[in-house]
């Protein structure tokens, strides 16, 4: 179980990660005058990060033996 959610939150990091960048250049670029797609990006990367603290509370919480 501590392997599956190892992979998890390196998976969901690397998505964070991959959301943050695309977001940062898609500002420099400066096509989205709205900045809609800006939001949406910001939106999806901070639902990543929080599924990736929820997954490093839970192995936190394992390795430690209380659950």
């Amino acid at each position: 179980m501590n392997k599956l959610l190892i992979v998890l939150i390196f998976v969901m990091a690397a998505a964070t990660l991959f959301i943050l960048v695309k977001g940062v250049i898609g500002m420099a670029q400066g096509k989205d005058l709205t900045g809609m797609r800006s939001q949406q990006l910001m939106r999806k990367r901070v639902l990543f990060q929080a599924i990736t603290i929820v997954l490093v509370i839970a192995f936190l919480l394992l390795a430690s033996g209380k659950h």
